[in-house]
This record gives structure tokens, C-alpha cells and sequence, in this order.
């Protein structure tokens, strides 16, 4: 054999070699890109399903693991896992953990045919403090539908303003529902734009001013009103207003998820028709319990850790 076949001979070995390894390495980062996508989906049907399950909180632990488990199964499924813990009220966090099989293509050339993907997600109920998206029409603490537990009761009710309006009324006269939740002017057309669309910044508890006059009357709010008939808006809810006309203030407590269904503003009796409803909503919620609003049906789920 001549040196010339002899270096031939080598280099094809160091070739073949060369694109054994090649091979093999494009086979691992091809599978690993496929399990990494796995584990993301995974983390995502997981966290999802913890959301979905949050809703159900702190209520019924059950219908969470429940709907949970109906989440996943209808989204990639897997093996999952699910737990209850504490963190501000009692069994008010789900704990989702799942895992399932992520198979290999290339790598099946190096005996793995399959790894298994894991991921857990944390999510929590709980009431809050701040919200958005809310609609400046007050309900009194005390409205009969408000006083179920839990809250709130269910069936069509009213809302009415008339008492608010009259002379010499306990708690204030002259006012007719609207607070001012911007803490800016607020005329007829961005009372519309609030009804319309709802306050876009976080509104807190507290005290705030009334608006004054009977926005009802106007054909432009009832028009906003009218638009929003099928919608759940959400009320501030107040426990007290003091003092009158532009002094007057209500002092806010909480909110309520309110289904409109219809209007009667005719006469001097302006009325909402509707009936309350249990809703999850935008908000930041208590970190401890005494911080925490009564309870009219609004809860925030938000995943944690």
C-alpha cells in the first residue's frame, strides 16, 4: 500500500467520524429545541389551569381541582398533581404541578427515546384592595342582594336613586349616585366615557366626592347606559355618605359585579335593572386579611411565586 492510499484511507475514517459527531450534535440541539418547547407548553398549560382553578377559591376546593384538571386535560394533558395551601385565607392558593412525556427524533440514534418535562405553577384567589375598569355608580352596602353569604344573592333586583336625591335624607341630599373616581372635573361626556368603558387606572377604597346634578337626565348617559344592557359593570359599593351638594362624600368599601339588563330612567325614579353577579376581576389583591374588603362577590386570581 502506498503512503498515498494509506493517507487516504485515514482521512475517510476522520471524515466519517467527523460527520458521525456532526450528526450527532444537530440531533441534540434539534431535540433539545423539541423539549424545551415541551417544557414551555407544559408551563403554560399548568399555569393556565392554576388560573382556572384559582376561580373557584376560596369556596370550594373541589370545583378548583375540578376545573383545573378539566383545563389541562383539554390542553396537552399530562400527569398533574394538585394541592391546596394558605396564604391570606384559608386553602386560597391551588398549586398545579405536571409533567409528561416529551419524545426524541435524532436522539432515538443514541438510545433516548423520550424525556419527561416538568413544570409547577402557584396561583391565588383573594379580594382586592384596587381595581380597574370601574363603572362611578354607587350601591349602598345595605341593597337586600348584599346581604347573602356568600355574596351575592342571586335573582334580577333594582337599583334605585331617589332616596339619594331627597331633601333631608339621612345620608345626603342632592346627589344622585356618580362619584368622581378620577379626582379630576368630571362633565357629562367623560362620565359617558367612564360608563362606556370603565376607569382605566386602578381605583382604591376610600373616601370620594360626589358628583352633583342628575346625570341621569341627560340623553347622552342614558344612551351610555342603554349600550352597556348585557354587560356585568362594576359598583363601588359605599357604607356612608356625608354631607350634601358638592361637599358630599362617600365613603367606599368594596365593589360588586352588576349585570345590566335594563333601564328606567323616566319620571324622578331613576332605576338600573339587573341583577348581581359573582365576577373575577382586574385588581391588586390584600396581602393580609384585615386588609381586605368585605366580601360582594369580586375576587382577583393572579399567579404567585
Amino acid at each position: 500500500m502506498t503512503r498515498h492510499k494509506q493517507n487516504c484511507g485515514q482521512a475517510y475514517v476522520i471524515t466519517v467520524l467527523f460527520l458521525a459527531v456532526l450528526l450527532a450534535m444537530a440531533a441534540a440541539v434539534l431535540d433539545i429545541g423539541s423539549w424545551y418547547r415541551a417544557d414551555r407548553s407544559l408551563q403554560a398549560t399548568v399555569d393556565a389551569a392554576a388560573l382556572a382553578g384559582a376561580q373557584a377559591l376560596p369556596d370550594s376546593t373541589s370545583s378548583a381541582s375540578t376545573l383545573a384538571s378539566q383545563y389541562a386535560a383539554k390542553n396537552g394533558g399530562g400527569t398533574m398533581n394538585i394541592t391546596f395551601k394558605t396564604q391570606v385565607f384559608p386553602n386560597d392558593t391551588i398549586v398545579v404541578s405536571g409533567s409528561r412525556p416529551a419524545p426524541g427524533f435524532f436522539s432515538k440514534m443514541l438510545g433516548v427515546k423520550s424525556v419527561t418535562v416538568h413544570a409547577t405553577a402557584s396561583a391565588r384567589a383573594g379580594f382586592p384592595t384596587q381595581v380597574k375598569w370601574v363603572v362611578p355608580i354607587v350601591v349602598d352596602e345595605k341593597h337586600p342582594m348584599l346581604q347573602c353569604n356568600p355574596n351575592p344573592c342571586s335573582g334580577p333586583t333594582e337599583l334605585s336613586y331617589q332616596h339619594l336625591k331627597k331633601s333631608g335624607a339621612p345620608d345626603g341630599s342632592g346627589n344622585f349616585g356618580f362619584i368622581n373616581v378620577t379626582d379630576d372635573k368630571e362633565g357629562t361626556s367623560d362620565l359617558g366615557d367612564l360608563i362606556t368603558n370603565g376607569w382605566d387606572k386602578y381605583m382604591g377604597l376610600g373616601d370620594y366626592s360626589a358628583v352633583t346634578g342628575n346625570m341621569f337626565s341627560s340623553t347622552s348617559i342614558g344612551d351610555n347606559l342603554d349600550a352597556r344592557i348585557g354587560d356585568v359593570l362594576l359598583f363601588p359599593i359605599y357604607r356612608k355618605l356625608t354631607g350634601t351638594g358638592t361637599g358630599a362624600k362617600y365613603q367606599i368599601i368594596g365593589w360588586a359585579g352588576f349585570r345590566l339588563t335594563g333601564l328606567d330612567l323616566q319620571g324622578t325614579n331613576e332605576k338600573l335593572l339587573g341583577e348581581f353577579v359573582s365576577v373575577t376581576w382586574d385588581g391588586i389583591q390584600a396581602d393580609r386579611a384585615s386588609d381586605a374588603p368585605p366580601d360582594f362577590g369580586v375576587i382577583n386570581v393572579s399567579l404567585v411565586e
